[in-house]
């Protein structure tokens, strides 16, 4: 099979450490790759990967030597093939049940993407502690009381808990995931959460990840000239607040006195 002439033998890609920064780059070659695939693409360079994917083609060779793939010169990667070797680094070849707590707005949404069951993963429940709320339909679930997380977790054999609740409540809900067996969280709480070693949390803020691209937007404002379109002060037809904006004349003293 392409792509695969120099692997090495599934035990030993195992023993293998894949650095984070690696990792952390696997589930974009994947979504890439998954694409390349539904497209009907049999081979891939690294180039073509690496340009689709957002990084440079030694960066992408040097992470895929890690699975223990080496593209064969001039023909390049095996999509399919690719596709199983990442999904099996990332423990993608098997379902991973999944617990979402906070069925508000954030927890709906995250029920609702079906992203999740195309990737081997399985919500496998939806917990609040609104009364209001426990009981209703969400995604094919009923939302059962946060007082049944143990139970839950234990039935179903959670491997990931989801928090989707507010900062007030979230270090409470993960010490009981945490205790109930869980040892991979996703917080999605405004909080830094404090776990025990051996526990991953990975946290999603999306309020910080807006106010980078503010400062990057900053950035690029003021690296334009004042007169340049898309400048706050450069009367951009598309910025309602400097388009046709008549200048206001300096109020001199002179001016003053004669008003």
């Amino acid at each position: 099979m392409v792509g695969d002439a120099l692997e090495l033998p599934l035990t030993q890609v195992r023993e293998r450490p894949v650095p984070e920064a690696t990792v952390g780059r696997l589930p974009v070659y994947l979504r890439v790759l998954l694409e390349m695939a539904e497209a009907g693409t049999i081979t891939v360079s690294s180039e073509g990967l690496a340009e689709a994917a957002g990084v440079n083609s030694a960066k992408v060779r040097k992470d895929l030597s890690h699975l223990g793939s080496y593209g064969i010169r001039g023909v390049g990667y095996d999509v399919d093939y690719l596709v199983y070797q990442v999904s099996r680094t990332l423990g993608l070849t098997q379902d991973w049940p999944v617990v979402i707590v906070g069925a508000g707005n954030l927890g709906r949404a995250l029920a609702n993407y079906g992203g999740f069951v195309s990737r081997g993963f399985t919500i496998a429940a939806m917990l609040d502690s609104d009364t209001a709320i426990v009981g209703s339909r969400i995604a094919r679930l009923t939302v059962r009381h946060v007082d049944e997380l143990e139970a839950v977790v234990a039935t179903h054999n959670v491997a990931i808990g989801v928090i989707a609740t507010s900062a007030g409540s979230a270090q409470a809900v993960c010490d009981r995931l945490v205790s109930a067996g869980v040892t991979s969280i996703l917080n999605f709480a405004p909080l830094v959460l404090s776990v025990p070693e051996g526990v991953d949390v990975r946290k999603v803020d999306l309020s910080i990840e807006l106010q980078i691209l503010a400062f990057h937007a900053q950035r690029r404002s003021a690296a334009r000239p004042a007169d340049a379109p898309g400048h706050p002060g450069g009367g951009n037809p598309g910025n309602p607040g400097t388009a046709g904006r008549r200048s206001t004349p300096e109020v001199t003293p002179e001016l003053a006195a004669k008003g």
